[in-house]
């Protein structure tokens, strides 16, 4: 089997070259708009790479600033409120409208403490327990004497408090 002398016909030459230009041209436009879409996106890269830097600079700056700025308002921290719970055990049958009134009481002896340091009123705990204990409290004619369980101290100062019977 033979192949047809084509390549002989000008015809055929033409053709034959022409298709050989034309992917050559092709193959030249393919090239230069690949080039250029990808010269834009690798630009459009770095300028991306330049503001996430930026922003990253920006903010570890600004959580550095943020955790001093804590750190000194936490230095500052001052009682905005003083919260009493009462605990009535079992033994001591006791109303609970007379427990929140006592509450409301034992609040507003303590309320010379909202706006203090609370470095201060921590370093004076003992005191405090010290004035609540020798409390004595009357409620319906008997006289009960408190006992300070817990205490807790931060902007909300929480004092939980059991009753118990004057000896």
């Amino acid at each position: 089997m033979r192949i047809p002398p084509y390549y002989r016909l000008p015809s055929w030459q033409r053709f034959f070259s022409g298709m050989v230009i034309g992917g050559i041209i092709s193959w030249i436009i393919f090239l230069f708009m690949y080039g250029t879409m990808h010269e834009k996106q690798s630009t459009l890269i770095k300028e991306q790479k330049n503001h996430i830097s930026k922003l990253e600079n920006t903010l570890s700056y600004l959580q550095e600033e943020y955790k001093q700025l804590n750190t000194d308002k936490q230095d500052e921290l001052t009682i905005q409120e003083v919260k009493i719970k009462i605990l009535n055990n079992t033994k001591t049958k006791v109303e609970l409208l007379s427990i929140h009134e006592t509450e409301d009481r034992i609040s507003q002896d303590l309320r010379s403490l909202l706006t203090k340091d609370l470095e201060t009123v921590y370093q004076n705990k003992e005191l405090i327990r010290k004035i609540i204990e020798n409390k004595t409290v009357k409620i319906d004619d008997k006289a009960f004497s408190l006992k300070v369980k817990e205490m807790y101290f931060f902007t909300t100062t929480q004092i939980t408090l059991e009753l118990r019977y004057e000896n």
